[in-house]
């Protein structure tokens, strides 16, 4: 009885340490896989957005952008394409969703976001489609405006 104790305390150890080794790995994997584009502000980029993307949940793909923003900077954020209908968020460091932009001004279905940023902080800039609405070649513009410091001069 002692001997099948204790194989049965070695199996439920193996299991877990099997176990554990299996969540490790998706962790390890899904971190490598999860890595979001570095980016700066005044650089145009021009990409491709595709069913490869990161899945939105309602149907469409998303691209993921890491860009360094300053407290006081007030940043321009253009999204366009021909093939789409754009969507853009800006998003912070712990994952809230500052703002978004479907629908430009210009009454197009292309994106245009005007933030201003009041923390120091790595942001992620989204580009999507709306809804199931595809994906295609797209142009992402980040601009950075005059912070508030440099108004004041």
């Amino acid at each position: 009885m002692k001997n099948l104790l204790k194989f049965g305390h070695y199996s439920l150890l193996l299991t877990l340490t099997t176990c554990l080794t299996f969540a490790q790995n998706l962790t390890l994997k899904a971190q490598t896989i999860y890595q979001p584009i570095a980016i700066s502000s005044h650089q145009e980029i021009t990409d491709i957005l595709t069913d490869q993307d990161i899945p939105t949940g309602d149907g469409g793909f998303s691209r993921d952008y890491k860009i360094n923003l300053k407290k006081g900077d007030q940043v321009a954020i253009d999204l366009f394409s021909d093939d789409f209908d754009t969507k853009v968020f800006l998003i912070g460091a712990d994952g809230t969703a500052i703002a978004e932009n479907d629908d430009g001004p210009d009454g197009s279905t292309n994106s245009l976001l005007f933030v201003r940023i009041t923390e120091e902080e790595d942001y992620i800039v989204r580009v999507s489609a709306f809804g199931e609405t595809g994906g295609g070649n797209f142009t992402l513009t980040i601009s950075r405006l005059k912070s508030a410091n440099e108004c004041k001069n």
